[in-house]
């Protein structure tokens, strides 16, 4: 026969066996897995040690760095988009008539306006606070603000409301203010506690005096309405119980206009027992073209870098890089990402569509008049002006 047992009945050997492993055969069996491992690694050839020892390291180096982007590059596979809103046209011109505004949008008259109410939890937006408010101002009934010495990340932070009211006078006299102290729970979901300073809020609404059929504005401070867009639904009888408002989506300034797809801020009719302060999605009707989102307009690079930290998507914030303030600077003129993340679509055509760093935009058409009336001093928010104070 070609083959045979060794004379202690181990393994056999083949004679064909080539010269590589020739050395296994007639070995010891307790020796047999070591000289296995050695044949294995003599066979294999230089490019396929780089692909093991170079290629593989440095593919799991690009997933932990680029992770981020290649889930929200892939989001259209596991995530379907959400139900799409009903759109309402909005219509207005300054020279129409409130009764034609209010027909045109298929609602009547009333009598005498509604009363406003306009709420929001506030951490350290000074300047976007006094654009919304000004803007705001001839039609609401009650400004209502909570402030807490505690972000919603578990950070203690000053009160600043506190520390700028003088510069909100001209609200004082329609001002309801609350403050509420933090938990300081630190590695808690950053949720849990902006949804108990929303509870809060409820109750700081009832103290300043809000009945049924009143509207609440329920946005964030940077989330703005036009002012004729609240005359038009305080005036306007039959409008929706809880109406979204689609607002123009900018970032870092006026210069640049994201979409027009903000759609958090809402408008409630009151009622008590029912209307809950939230910041989801309440209704499947929004109305069209109704005023601004400038998300992380500041002043100075410290405010971005504080927001950066304090907010409640702070775990975006992967690299302490992040945080630099010359990066910051270079981002915002740029028109690029902070976080450095693809865009949060549901479509491919849509994320490859808004990838890389926003369009410039020159026009400030259509802006708050007060921002206008007030260039020089709000100069950061309008188009061409990316420079950042550095305090």
């Amino acid at each position: 026969m070609w083959w045979m047992m060794n004379e202690g009945g181990g393994h056999y050997c083949s004679k064909k066996s080539d010269d590589i492993c020739g050395d296994v055969c007639g070995q010891e069996s307790s020796r047999l897995s070591m000289s296995r491992i050695r044949c294995i690694l003599r066979g294999i050839d230089f490019k396929t040690y780089i692909f093991v020892f170079v290629m593989i390291p440095t593919c799991i180096f690009g997933i932990y760095l680029h992770g981020q982007k290649i889930s929200y590059f892939l989001r259209p596979l596991w995530e379907s988009p959400p139900k799409p809103f009903h759109d309402i046209p909005h219509y207005y011109h300054e020279n129409v008539s409130m009764e034609t505004l209010c027909k045109l949008h298929g609602w009547g008259i009333r009598e005498f306006p509604r009363r406003v109410y306009d709420a929001v939890l506030f951490s350290n937006e000074v300047d976007i606070l006094t654009l919304r408010w000004q803007e705001l101002y001839p039609y609401i009934t009650q400004f209502v603000l909570l402030e807490s010495n505690s972000t919603f990340t578990g950070i203690p932070k000053p009160m600043v409301f506190a520390s700028n009211r003088d510069q909100f006078k001209f609200v004082e006299p329609r001002l309801t203010y609350g403050t509420i102290g933090g938990r300081f729970k630190k590695g808690e979901n950053p949720f849990v506690e902006e949804a108990l300073q929303r509870v809060a809020l409820d109750q700081l609404l009832k103290i300043a005096g809000i009945t049924d059929d009143d509207l609440l504005i329920m946005s964030d401070v940077d989330e703005i309405p036009s002012r004729h867009t609240i005359n038009l639904l305080r005036w306007c009888d039959d409008i929706p119980q809880v109406l979204h408002l689609q607002l123009k989506n900018y970032l870092y300034s006026f210069e640049f206009l994201v979409d027009n797809n903000s759609w958090r801020a809402s408008v409630h009719r009151y009622q008590t027992g029912k209307t809950r302060y939230a910041h989801y999605r309440q209704s499947d009707e929004i109305l069209a073209d109704a005023g601004w989102h400038c998300s992380f307009c500041f002043r100075h690079i410290s405010e971005f870098i504080f927001k950066m930290k304090a907010y409640s998507h702070n775990d975006r914030v992967r690299f302490s890089h992040y945080l630099n303030p010359k990066r910051i600077q270079r981002v915002i003129c740029k028109g690029a990402d902070l976080f450095d993340m693809l865009p949060e679509e549901y479509t491919f055509k849509e994320i490859i569509g808004k990838m890389g760093p926003i369009p410039h935009s020159y026009s400030a058409v259509h802006l708050p008049s007060f921002l206008l009336e007030n260039a020089d001093k709000y100069k950061f928010l309008l188009p061409g002006n990316c420079m950042r104070e550095s305090g």
